[in-house]
């Protein structure tokens, strides 16, 4: 496998993309491209194989449409009945918009179908969309495998594989759809993948897929993006809520993305922050694609400030200028919380994630301090808790392969997180520094400039420990 060395371009112009790609790139504003776009790139337009990584938010789709647009119109093929000449699989619906728009705002100059394809909406209209053929095809594997077992389209035709997001793919167990719908293609094809975080589990089935691939990789695996401040609160489950609605209060929270683990968990957070007139709304995989669509842009227009999610919703959003991102519930895959706070800090933003950590999910904390490999700067709050209880239960317990597993409440063991809001962890304090802090005196000299500002509602500054991070409370 060929890894890349960091290319020094200014300029999509040095990319030798064609004349109406940089039409449409220049229409956007866009004039220099991120360093997975500028790697990336002329790998594909050579026809190679590729594996792409690079953190959320840097350009990921744009580095793969660009290239598959202009080879696409190179060869102006009609696309055959119920057929489609490239396809990219995307784990969510949201993103599948995304992408798809990706597409039709690269491509406006050039004479290209395509089309998306989502479980939530009528697969009627689905259907008809692709009885001409289309020369694009974004698509989740659920509907995708729906379609095809309704001989809506076939795979035969395909020139250029996609997988994108291949670690969530895994993560949301698609891997046997996956492998399903790549026994379809033909074996001659460009493979790409392309991914916030490479974990070994799927390594094997990269290996299968690509051929010769050349690997472009702008971060180091899972490191967390660099403009991102992260915190951490050590809290109570049950006071989870009440420290949430108390640092929402603050109006430089202007843009808050909260995320939950579960559905149900979701909706009540949404349900208690309105109680609260804190305006919010839930995102997940329950709700209508209308409720999705009109929360999303709800959000995007600044009617509510709060959108409470779950990992499988939120791997789409695509929405500058999030100002802080919560995570309510630690996640169980640690890679997981590198998507999290890659949601805010985009487009060369600052950004500032806090993450609070109940006593049950310490064991979720160690793991995602060392895979960013770095302690995460604790916080207080008049409802933190100074000292994580000793024997405190773990969440999760070692498998025999390796992996780890939810230990529910009945002690059923399954790895599924437990209908009712199963509590999930914390960890020592840590200091700014990245030296573990002692539980009792969390340190935090560096403070945050945002911090300066936030405190009881009113306006009124909290007051601050000596020689600890800003103190809040009302």
């Amino acid at each position: 496998m060929l890894r890349t060395k960091e290319l020094i371009l200014t300029n999509f112009t040095d990319l030798e993309l064609s004349a109406p790609l940089l039409k449409a790139l220049a229409a956007e504003g866009y004039e220099t491209p991120t360093p997975i776009q500028a790697q990336a790139i002329p790998h594909l337009l050579a026809g190679r194989d590729l594996l792409g990584i690079a953190q959320t938010g840097t350009g990921k789709t744009a580095a793969f449409a660009l290239p598959m647009l202009q080879y696409l119109a190179a060869k102006p093929t009609r696309p055959e009945p119920r057929s489609c000449r490239a396809l990219v699989l995307s784990p969510t619906r949201e993103l599948a918009s995304q992408i798809d728009q990706s597409f039709r705002t690269y491509g406006r100059y050039l004479r290209l179908s395509h089309a998306v394809v989502f479980g939530g909406v009528s697969i009627n209209n689905q259907i008809r969309a692709l009885q001409g053929g289309v020369d694009i095809l974004v698509a989740t594997p659920g509907r995708l495998v729906d379609l095809i077992e309704r001989r809506a389209v076939n795979l035969s035709k395909v020139e250029i594989f996609v997988l994108d997001e291949a670690d969530q793919m895994l993560d949301l167990g698609f891997i046997h759809a996956i492998r399903k719908l790549v026994g379809m293609l033909p074996p001659k094809r460009q493979n790409l993948f392309f991914s916030a975080t490479m974990p070994k589990e799927i390594s094997g089935l990269a290996d299968g897929l690509l051929k010769n691939p050349a690997r472009v990789e702008v971060t180091p695996v899972a490191t967390t993006a660099e403009r991102v401040e992260q915190h951490l609160i050590h809290v109570a489950q049950a006071n989870k809520l009440k420290v949430l609605a108390d640092l929402l209060a603050n109006p430089q929270m202007s843009r808050t993305l909260v995320f939950t683990r579960t559905k149900h968990g979701a909706d009540k957070v949404a349900k208690g922050l309105n109680q609260a007139k804190l305006g919010a709304a839930a995102i997940h995989g329950n709700k209508s694609q209308n409720q999705r669509e009109r929360a999303l842009a709800e959000f995007k227009n600044g009617k509510i400030h709060v959108l409470v999610a779950t990992d499988i919703a939120a791997r789409g959003i695509d929405i500058d200028s999030v100002s802080h991102v919560v995570n309510y519930d630690l996640p169980h895959v640690p890679e997981s919380y590198v998507h999290r706070i890659g949601r805010t800090a985009r487009a060369g933003a600052a950004g500032t994630a806090i993450a609070f950590c109940d006593p049950d999910e310490r064991s979720l904390l160690r793991d995602i301090e060392r895979l960013i490999r770095q302690s995460i700067t604790v916080m207080e709050h008049e409802l933190a808790l100074s000292t994580p209880p000793a024997g405190s239960r773990d969440v999760r317990k070692p498998q025999a392969n390796g992996r780890p597993q939810q230990q529910g409440r009945n002690g059923n063991g399954r790895g599924k997180p437990q209908r009712a809001h199963g509590k999930s962890g914390a960890h020592g304090n840590s200091s700014g520094s990245g030296k573990p802090a002692s539980h009792g005196k969390p340190a935090g000299s560096g403070k945050p400039s945002w911090m300066h500002e936030l405190g009881r509602k009113g306006g009124t500054a909290a007051p601050r420990a000596k020689n600890r991070a800003v103190v809040f409370g009302r």
